[in-house]
Formats: C-alpha cells, structure tokens, sequence
C-alpha cells in the first residue's frame, strides 16, 4: 500500500470524505467533510485516486443513494485491520 493511500484511508477512519453521487449533472467526486458533516470542498487528485484504489481492494465503502445527499466514506473491517498494522 502506498504511502497517498494509508493517508487516504486514515481520512476515511476520521469521517472526513464524503462522496458525491454525481445525479443532477455534478461529476462523480470525492469531498471533505465539514464539522457539520456538509460537504466541504473537494479533495486533492491524489485523494480520489486513492480512494478509488481502496474501494476497489474492499478497503472502504459508500453506499451510494438516490438524489443529491452526499454520503460518508467507510472503512471496511478490513481497511481496519490494515490501519491497525500500520499503526502498530
């Protein structure tokens, strides 16, 4: 795992991505999570892609859903046990 991706991940951990849906003519994206939990502003490249490549291994999850709501990005129990390893 590379170094972009553990950072990635950690921000997972914290509940600070969100991700976008993409309905309504918005593109498919990644965002930072306000402390209120809105969304605020988009990650740097080098996030999504990180969390494109975690989601794809089983790292994390979203579960995307109908309308224009954005939804947390979770670490699977898995990604926590690779947080854990690398904490460790």
């Amino acid at each position: 795992m590379t170094e972009n991706e553990t950072r990635a991940l950690r921000h997972a951990a914290e509940g600070s991505v969100l991700f976008h849906s993409g309905l309504w003519g918005a593109p498919l994206s990644f965002l930072w999570a306000g402390s209120d939990g809105g969304p605020a502003g988009h990650v740097p490249q080098w996030v999504a892609e990180a969390l494109t490549v975690l989601e794809r291994r089983g790292l994390v999850v979203f579960r995307v859903v109908l309308g224009t709501r954005d939804v947390a990005v979770r670490v699977t129990e898995a990604g926590m046990q690779v947080l854990g390893k690398r904490s460790a």
